[in-house]
């Protein structure tokens, strides 16, 4: 293949138009608004909603971090959330990321930063298939994605 100055022009006029479309994607997800102020997140964060709870312990908002992890032990999913500057998503976050967010999931089971109270060695997880949740021994390997919160 010949390379010639209009193939290079196409492909940087290509290049112009995917960058452009990136931003104006990233600027439309950019923020959140929260009392009337623009609260940056970056990219590849979404912004799924709000916890309240009603004895007033648990009021924040929840944003879904990027990137997702596959094969993980309960501890190794955790640490992994950290890592990336998260945390899993409690039982509640669960429900609401399935609610909210079902597309950005496989149709599989992931950890939940909860541990199952009447099993030892068990934690609670969230199925994306039909939204249900269980718990499950925390040495099986499964999904993991991680959330951030911004108390209100």
């Amino acid at each position: 293949m010949t390379i010639t100055l209009e193939t290079i022009k196409a492909e940087q006029t290509k290049l112009a138009q995917m960058i452009e479309t990136i931003e104006e994607d990233m600027k439309k997800n950019a923020f959140f608004e929260y009392q009337g102020k623009r609260v940056p997140l970056a990219i590849g964060e979404k912004y799924i909603g709000t916890i309240i709870s009603a004895e007033g312990t648990r009021n924040h908002h929840i944003i879904l971090l990027p990137g997702a992890v596959s094969g993980k032990t309960w501890k190794d999913a955790k640490e992994w959330a950290e890592s990336i500057g998260g945390e899993l998503p409690d039982r509640s976050e669960g429900a609401l990321l399935f609610a909210t967010m079902k597309d950005e999931f496989e149709e599989e089971w992931y950890w939940t930063r909860e541990a199952y109270a009447s099993a030892s060695g068990s934690a609670w997880c969230q199925h994306f298939g039909g939204g249900y949740q269980s718990y499950d021994v925390i040495t099986d390997k499964l999904r993991a994605r991680a959330v951030r919160r911004f108390p209100i």
